[in-house]
């Protein structure tokens, strides 16, 4: 049962004045009791007081002293306080120390940093990887540590979507990957990963089709232009042979098409040729690009239409924008049914740039659009075949809009038709 001090405390004081109020009458002095019996209770509480304090500051451990009302009461809350949340310490400390040692154990390096980018804790595998010393490092701003522009970038940048990987500090032959996460008030986690492996796996797997393509051109050249002089030579003698060399002539030049997708794709992974770009007049293009999409569709009748409500140049590489916009157009008119509507349209507002593509073709399931962009993938390959898609075009769009801070967004709904958009960010508008 909660007691109620405040009734209390003005209970004890009225019988102590009245006590000292009837002592008083009784010497003939009411009015020096009354001074007295409050000097009395005043130099109490002050002594409760002091106790109070020394207790606090100077045994905040041990039980506190013995006394009885309101003040024991104060002692006993206090330390009843002091032992809960001492217990709580004690299990939250608990826990730090699993987190600590379980985090110390792994490969991988993990750095705490405060909201301003300053080191506040990491494990033994930060040290390895990334040379941080205790405890010299602690407190320091991870630029000092990592110096890397590609990592200021990124780390500046506050987008953390995807992971960057870039060489060790310690060693350039070592490859780590970063992932940044932030948590509570501004604060960040970095993930490194020694993804060496991996990156030599890659860069085996960029040379191999580099390679491989660049060697199967020369000799698939020869048998397209014999096939070509073959065909130009018959003299209708032999009839039953004009088909297959027919056949043999499309194939090939599908194979061409192919390793020339390989090799762009090959160049746009390797190539790091950003001082050859220039500005580049997408609104110039795009009638060009019309024209050709018409030619391609031919007797299909395609109706292409085409908006630009923006005069917005970007900084890029021409070559490579125009092969990625015409992609997405060509593939419009390959996989739109005849007759079918497709609209190019080049708009900008406060974000960036965006150049869409949008046609009212069969469309494409959801399970399928996050792979579009995958080399070789086909949501229907027979579709594919006949239409001699080589399952590159996306993978090469891509890699382009990579290369130029862009970003591919892909809308679709089956029987309603589909929207590839080519997302620009503002910085690299002119």
């Amino acid at each position: 049962m909660e007691v109620n001090w405040f009734r209390v405390i003005i209970g004890r004081l009225f019988w102590l004045l009245l006590a000292c109020l009837l002592a008083g009458l009784a010497l003939g002095q009411p009015a020096w009791a009354l001074v007295i019996g409050l000097s009395g209770y005043l130099g109490w509480t002050l002594y409760q007081m002091q106790r109070f304090q020394h207790w606090l500051h100077n045994r905040p451990g041990d039980p506190p002293p013995e006394t009885t009302g309101m003040w024991g009461e104060i002692f006993d809350g206090i330390y009843h306080m002091q032992r809960r949340d001492k217990r709580a310490r004690a299990r939250l400390q608990s826990v730090i120390e699993r987190i600590q040692t379980s985090t110390a154990a792994l490969s991988d390096a993990v750095v705490v940093l405060d909201k301003d980018g300053h080191l506040e804790w990491w494990n033994h595998s930060a040290e390895r990887l990334l040379g941080l010393r205790a405890p010299d490092d602690s407190g320091q701003h991870v630029h000092n540590l990592l110096r890397d522009p590609r990592f200021v970038e990124y780390f500046d940048r506050g987008s953390y979507r995807e992971p960057l990987d870039i060489p060790s500090p310690l060693n350039i032959s070592t490859w780590l990957q970063y992932n940044i996460t932030r948590y509570g008030n501004g604060e960040r986690l970095m993930l490194v990963r020694d993804v060496t492996r991996l990156h030599n796996l890659e860069q085996m797997r960029k040379d191999f089709v580099a390679n491989v393509s660049h060697e199967l051109r020369t000799p698939l050249t020869v048998v397209v232009g014999y096939l070509e002089t073959m065909i130009d030579s018959d003299d209708g003698s032999n009839p039953r042979w004009l088909r297959p060399l027919h056949q043999m002539q499309q194939q090939a030049r599908r194979m061409q098409s192919l390793l020339n997708d390989l090799l762009m794709l090959s160049r746009l992974e390797t190539s790091e040729a950003r001082a050859e770009e220039k500005p580049v007049n997408i609104d110039l293009m795009l009638p060009g690009i019309r024209k050709d999409a018409l030619a391609l569709s031919g007797e299909r009748q395609h109706n292409i239409t085409l908006e630009c409500t923006t005069q917005a140049r970007i900084m890029g590489l021409e070559t490579e924008l125009r092969s990625a916009i015409s992609n997405l157009v060509y593939n419009a008119v390959k996989y739109t049914q005849d007759g079918g509507q497709i609209h190019i349209s080049w708009s900008q507002d406060d974000r960036g740039a965006r150049l869409s593509v949008s046609d009212n073709g069969p469309g494409i399931a959801q399970e399928h659009l996050h792979r579009l962009t995958e080399r070789f993938y086909r949501v229907d390959s027979s579709r594919n075949s006949t239409t001699g898609g080589t399952g590159l075009g996306l993978a090469i769009v891509k890699h382009v809009l990579m290369r130029h801070q862009g970003e591919l967004q892909i809308t679709s709904t089956l029987g309603q038709g589909s929207t590839f958009s080519c997302v620009f960010p503002a910085e690299r508008l002119i």
